[in-house]
Parts: structure tokens; sequence; C-alpha cells
């Protein structure tokens, strides 16, 4: 996805580290490939065999567990919408995953692959955001949700 002036927009780790409050192990999102502010976000996760998570799931076959798929596609909605409102997390307020509908998985992630975390706005309305999110490795569909997020006080 670009957006209609073939401009592309990016996020290092450095900036992405500003728009999420997650830090080791918990932070699932390397880099940031492409965004359009309030539309879309095209984000990447380099499935590394290093991962805490690969120790016990599972050790002779190791997969990267669904639920930390569908926590990274959310890290990815958070960093949209912290961008798209001009805001960052602070001590004071987060957005926090609040729903998932919908969710598929299609097949498995193994150490090595690239996860392409792809979330699209479908709406926000008071302060909570309904996102469509899909993950991908080598171009095929391994996760594909509708996700929710909602920005709290603390």
């Amino acid at each position: 996805m670009s957006n209609e002036h073939n401009e592309v927009n990016t996020m290092d780790i450095h900036e992405v580290l500003q728009h999420l409050p997650h830090r080791y192990p918990f932070l699932l999102v390397d880099k940031v490939i492409d965004y359009k502010l309030g539309e879309y976000l095209t984000a990447i996760k380099n499935v590394s065999y290093n991962e805490p998570f690969f120790q016990g799931h599972f050790p002779h076959r190791p997969v990267m567990p669904g639920v930390l798929i569908l926590e990274a596609l959310a890290q990815a909605t958070g960093i949209l919408a912290f961008k798209t409102t001009g805001t960052q997390p602070t001590e004071k307020s987060l957005y926090y995953f609040v729903g998932i509908d919908n969710a598929r998985f299609k097949q498995p992630v193994y150490p090595g692959d690239q996860l392409v975390l792809s979330v699209k706005v479908l709406r926000t309305v008071r302060g909570v955001w309904k996102f469509e999110a899909e993950a991908t490795v080598d171009g095929k569909l391994v996760t594909a949700a509708e996700l929710m997020c909602a920005e709290r006080n603390v």
C-alpha cells in the first residue's frame, strides 16, 4: 500500500519506540515500511530463533504463538493511532487492545520468517478505533482479524 502521491512514509526502530510503550521482550514491531495517517500502516516483525517464547512453544518445532501475532498487529494499530492523533504514549495515557473479532490463523510462523503486519482503519468513534488487520509471510496470509484499540487514561 502506498499513498496517492507515491510517497512512502517509514519509521525506523527509534521512531517506533517513541510511539509504543512496549520494550523487550514484548516489543513486536521492528520498523514501519509505509503508512498514511488515519488510513493504514504496514510494519515488519523479524522473527528470530532467539525469541524467548520459542523455548517453550514448541522446543522441537518452534512456532510463533498466534496470540503474539495478534499482539504484533495490535502494536501496529497503536502506532497508527498515536501517529494519526499526533500523540505519544505517556505515563498517563495509553492505547489498549480492547477487542478481537473474526481472528483466523492460516499457517504457522517459524523462526527466520519476516512477518509483514498490515492494518487499515475501518472506523473510529469516541476514541475507540476498529482496524482490519492481516499478517503475511512471503506474501501468504498467516493471520487475519478485526482489532479494536482505545485510548485510556492510566
